[in-house]
């Protein structure tokens, strides 16, 4: 019997490994960051830009970030090697430049620099394999490391994420500077939602139920379903909880844009989720501990997000810009900046982590709270 009850403590403990073992892999895989403390430069950098990869969809895992780049390589090689360049642009100008370590590691000098090539090759007319286009998809990601250095500096003194403000900007001038007929950079124009003709055809169901997921796969300005299954999936690597809020922020950005009446194909595409993805996301758990009040203004922050971004269609694309992630990124950081009792659920941007670690944590600063206030009770 005690042969028997030590098999199967052996059993337990083994399992109990094998959990440990693959718990460490999801989340912000802190553990790793210690073991490439001592490794050489082209591992380290590859962990740091893979990181920068996930940071585009709010999440901070190397694995998640390995998937998500097989998606962007399967669905367009070319907009995968676009990528690739800004990411590993903007990280090694970072790094020349002496920025914070913690934010090299960490990949938050990588993904403005991925958007921004990404975006440029969305929008170049060119077509695939249009090599010149590597030269403004370097310097416009070298540069938003520039601005981002910049913007941290004003945005830090109230504990607000430099978020994709860099990307946003960097990509206006860039479709300022150049031009639909620009001679060895052209691009298509955005067209305004307000402008379009009128949906002559009858709505799909099963297309809208599709735009969807293509929501969460347009935040890498990709429109394809697969692609777009295997984003989610290294999503819920990170998080599930994250991945809920971004399929639910995405199916309320796609139902904003039923209210607004937006043409059919900017549902079946994805392109109105993909704001509300990222507003819910960021209220959802990321930046608030979970509880059902920011889950509500989770959802609240989609809705806005999308509307917003409806608006900024219409105003922007009047010149033939493309609102990108304006929307999102101006909703979360009003949000953000919420007063009263919304305030008590922020969590600083030094202690920010997967969300399912954010709700443990806030559970043990209660804790540890609510033991100081009784200890000092007379």
């Amino acid at each position: 019997m005690r042969t028997d009850s030590k098999a199967e403590v052996g059993d337990a403990g083994d399992r109990g490994r094998a959990v440990g073992s693959l718990m460490a892999l999801t989340g912000d895989m802190e553990r790793l960051d210690e073991y490439m403390r001592d490794k050489r430069f082209a591992p380290q950098l590859a962990v740091w830009a893979l990181r920068g990869v996930t940071r585009v969809i709010l999440a901070n895992n190397p694995l998640s970030g390995a998937l998500m780049l097989v998606a962007l390589y399967w669905a367009s090689p070319w907009q995968g090697l676009l990528g690739t360049a800004g990411l590993l642009t903007s990280t090694l100008v970072a790094v020349i430049l002496g920025q914070d370590r913690a934010e090299v590691w960490g990949g938050l000098h990588g993904f403005n620099g991925m958007l921004v090539s990404l975006l440029m090759g969305a929008f170049n007319s060119a077509g695939d394999w249009y090599w010149w286009l590597l030269l403004p998809a370097c310097l416009g990601s070298a540069t938003s490391v520039f601005f981002f250095s910049g913007l941290s500096s004003v945005l830090d003194r109230w504990d607000v994420p430099v978020a994709v403000f860099p990307f946003n900007m960097v990509i206006v001038l860039y479709f300022l500077c150049t031009g639909p007929d620009n001679p060895y950079f052209p691009h298509r124009l955005a067209v305004p939602p307000s402008s379009a003709p009128p949906n002559v055809t009858a709505l799909s169901v099963a297309e809208v139920l599709q735009g969807v997921p293509l929501g969460v796969g347009q935040i890498f300005a990709c429109g394809s379903l697969g692609p777009s299954l295997l984003i989610l999936a290294g999503l819920c690597l990170y998080s599930p909880l994250q991945a809920v809020h971004a399929l639910l922020g995405s199916a309320v950005g796609t139902l904003a844009g039923l209210s607004m009446a937006v043409r059919h194909e900017c549902l079946y595409s994805g392109l109105s989720g993909f704001n509300g993805a990222l507003g819910c996301m960021a209220v959802g758990g990321l930046f608030f501990s979970f509880s059902w009040r920011t889950h509500l203004l989770a959802i609240a922050s989609a809705f806005l997000s999308a509307f917003v971004d409806i608006a900024l269609s219409n105003l922007l694309g009047a010149m033939g810009l493309p609102a990108c992630s304006w929307a999102a990124t101006l909703t979360a950081t009003l949000l953000l900046l919420l007063p009263g009792g919304m305030s008590a659920y922020r969590i600083p941007l030094a202690r920010v982590r997967a969300p399912e670690r954010n709700l443990r944590s806030r559970s043990r600063w209660e804790a540890g709270s609510a033991a100081e206030r009784n200890s000092t009770d007379v």
